[in-house]
């Protein structure tokens, strides 16, 4: 039983990385939404959170912070310093600071996603709002603490890159919470819910 549990263990982490990977590299990590779209590449950590336990989604969030800081790496946008310690851009260069915000806030998606889905399905017994709560709740994570990073640590360099005052950049960061990372929770939440739906019936047994 125990080397069954471990085998679907691994299975199951093993898809999850492979998606992150395949999202990361593909417009699949970014629905069009009409006017955003919304970043999906966080939904496998959230998801890997609620069937293999907080330890493996803090580690499939990691896996995402990595993707993140080679993509910005490898095809740098105007604001890839906050991302990558690697890359210069009209004299904003990351540092220390840029992988904080990359692995930091991914990593803790899987943290808070399980443990809002372990809270609300003690109410929940259909597990249907856990899984929506907890797609809800890592996605903002992501945002959030994201935003939150890039506005403490490089503030003026974004505000530059952006071409807006310091002044206005909070602003600025409130709206594309607003404007990306509502639409981003409401997709996860969507997301999460179905795919666990069917996950539950696959795997009847906590893999943790």
């Amino acid at each position: 039983m125990k080397k069954s549990k471990n085998t679907k263990f691994i299975t199951l982490m093993g898809v999850l990385l492979a998606i992150e990977i395949i999202m990361a590299f593909t417009p699949l990590g970014f629905v069009p939404l009409g006017f955003t779209k919304a970043t999906t590449i966080h939904i496998p950590v959230v998801i890997g959170a609620i069937f293999l336990g907080p330890l493996a989604g803090t580690i499939l969030g990691g896996a995402f912070g990595i993707l993140s800081i080679i993509i910005n790496t490898v095809s740098p946008a105007l604001t890839s310093f906050v991302f990558s310690p690697f890359i210069t851009i009209g004299g904003a260069q990351g540092n220390i600071w840029s992988l904080v915000i990359a692995l930091v806030p991914r990593m803790l998606i899987g943290i808070v996603a399980y443990y809002s889905y372990k809270w609300v399905s003690k109410i929940d017994k259909t597990k249907v709002i856990a899984y929506a709560t907890a797609g809800v709740v890592g996605s903002l994570t992501n945002t959030v603490l994201v935003m939150s990073g890039i506005y403490i640590f490089f503030g003026q360099q974004y505000a530059a890159a952006k071409e807006v005052t310091f002044e206005a950049l909070f602003g600025v960061i409130m709206g594309i919470i607003g404007i990306n990372g509502i639409p981003e929770a409401i997709v996860a939440a969507i997301i999460v819910a179905l795919v666990c739906k069917v996950l539950k019936s696959v795997f009847k047994e906590k893999l943790y």
